[in-house]
């Protein structure tokens, strides 16, 4: 049996088997269209939020941008029985029972620890205004540690990840070198695809699985790129790359 599944279901969302639970990230359930910010989303998710079947735990990266958590996605969370883990400011916003860590704070689900770590959401300095970010780690006792990268751009933190979390046998990254020409003057907001196989190699991961890269305008790199990126750095045999709707095992 693998140690987790992966099913894509678009931009950042998954639903992933782990250590006896099924957990959903950055959940968007939208039509396409645009939202806030100008984001434009192009592509619906390809399983619908009612198809999706029981989920335990839903981790938001960051709940301020619709292409981390879009109006459907939002409905499906203060809907859910699941568990909810977000940053602090994002649980204050969401309410109900949304609960906010702040970084390198624990939670516990069943078996699995649950820490939050530090993401980036851009260049140094970015903070004020692209705002928390938070990505998560999963640990439990005879199962590989996972990394779940958020909204992340840093390599600097995927190292700081990799020193204190260490062994990360499996890393999600949510990638698409999302560039917004107005901000930062176009600096990556998220992994580009070669960024995203330097964080593979960085975390010693023996399976890197990427999110976040079709579905929305701003992702800037796709599937082919990520292929590539991997290929030029040498790690293509630690590529998952799932297509929408697939489940990928590591």
């Amino acid at each position: 049996m693998p140690a987790l599944t992966c099913q894509l279901i678009g931009g950042p969302t998954a639903v992933i088997e782990y250590g006896g639970l099924r957990w959903m990230t950055d959940p968007t359930f939208s039509d396409p269209g645009e939202f806030e910010l100008g984001l434009v989303k192009t592509t619906g998710p390809a399983v619908a939020a009612g198809d999706v079947g029981p989920i335990d735990v839903v981790l938001i990266s960051h709940d301020h941008h619709a292409d981390n958590l879009d109006p459907a996605g939002r409905e499906f969370v203060l809907g859910s029985d699941a568990r909810v883990f977000t940053t602090v400011a994002g649980a204050q916003r969401l309410g109900g029972s949304v609960e906010g860590l702040d970084e390198w704070a624990t939670a516990t689900v069943g078996d699995v620890t649950v820490t939050a770590v530090p993401a980036l959401h851009g260049p140094p300095g970015c903070e004020e205004i692209t705002g928390p970010v938070i990505g998560f780690v999963l640990s439990a006792d005879g199962q590989p540690t996972v990394y779940v990268s958020g909204d992340n751009a840093s390599l600097d933190v995927v190292d700081e990840v990799a020193r204190r979390c260490a062994p990360v046998e499996i890393a999600i990254l949510n990638a698409g070198a999302v560039q917004i020409p107005q901000r930062f003057d176009g600096a990556y907001l998220t992994l580009s695809s070669d960024r995203a196989a330097m964080a593979t190699i960085a975390l010693g991961a023996r399976v890197a699985i990427p999110l976040h890269f079709e579905g929305w305008a701003h992702f800037t790199q796709g599937p082919d790129a990520l292929v590539a990126a991997y290929a030029g750095n040498g790690v293509s045999d630690r590529l998952r790359l799932p297509a929408r709707g697939e489940v990928v095992e590591a």
